[in-house]
This record gives structure tokens, C-alpha cells and sequence, in this order.
């Protein structure tokens, strides 16, 4: 018997961003929310709410690529978790993607006023695009990671 449970796939996603890049996240994720309001703001169409689910967004994928693009560093348990999380890319994907929606909804409720059902909308939308790019990112990871490089 080789499956394991969604309880055990969430252990091994969070095992594996335990390394994560967390300050390189949060300083990319500011600095794009920065970028994306301040460009806003100077063509006339500044929306905060727009910069800050892009910036959560950017935040989550850069923890969670930097989490599996070295799978041989770190502690054992960490190491084995990312290999796990490069043999199930989607599986993995699974945190970030929810991640990006938790921290996201408040934003959305709060900043944006669409209600409850919107901003749920909005944030798994959010998600679902985190989902997605992390996904494929992590596939592409793998070559990188059977190379050794």
C-alpha cells in the first residue's frame, strides 16, 4: 500500500517549505506589490487591491520554487519531503495555492467590499493561478534536479 493520506501530503508540503526562501519571498512580494501600486498610481489606475493579491501571489510561488530547487540542502526529513514534493508537483502545489488564498481573502474582503462570495471568488482565483504556475514550475524543477545543478 503506497498511498498515503491528504493529511500526510500536507505534512510533506509544509516539510518542504519549511527551507523556503521566506525573506526573499516576502521582499519580492512587497516590492511587487510596491511596483504594480506606484505604476498604477502614476498612469492614473492605482488599484491597491489588485497590487497586494499580486504581491501575495509572487510571495507564495518564490517560497515554494526556492523550497524544492535544492532538494539535496537541508535536514533529512526536509530533504526527503522536497524529493516527494518533486516526484508530486500538483500535490505539492496544493499549500502555496492555499497559502495565497487564506492571506488573500481578507484582502479581498476587506479592501475590495465585494461581500463574502466575492472575495472567496477572488481569493481561490488567486489560488487556483498559484496552483497552476506552481505546478508546472516544480515540473520543470525536476530536470533541474535530476542534473544536479
Amino acid at each position: 500500500m503506497n498511498e498515503i493520506s491528504r493529511r500526510d501530503e500536507v505534512s510533506l508540503s509544509g516539510a518542504a517549505l519549511r527551507g523556503a526562501p521566506w525573506k526573499a519571498a516576502a521582499i519580492g512580494g512587497g516590492a511587487i506589490t510596491a511596483a504594480s501600486f506606484g505604476v498604477g498610481l502614476l498612469t492614473g489606475g492605482g488599484d491597491l487591491v489588485w497590487a497586494l493579491g499580486l504581491g501575495i501571489s509572487l510571495f507564495a510561488l518564490i517560497a515554494a520554487i526556492g523550497a524544492v530547487a535544492k532538494p539535496d540542502e537541508g535536514d533529512r526529513v526536509t530533504r526527503q519531503a522536497r524529493q516527494w514534493s518533486l516526484k508530486h508537483p500538483f500535490k505539492f502545489a496544493l499549500l502555496p495555492a492555499g497559502i495565497t488564498a487564506v492571506l488573500d481573502y481578507p484582502v479581498q474582503l476587506v479592501l475590495d467590499g465585494e461581500g463574502v462570495f466575492g472575495s472567496a471568488v477572488h481569493a481561490l482565483w488567486h489560488g487556483a493561478l498559484v496552483y497552476l504556475i506552481a505546478g508546472v514550475l516544480t515540473i520543470a524543477m525536476q530536470g533541474r534536479a535530476r542534473s544536479g545543478r
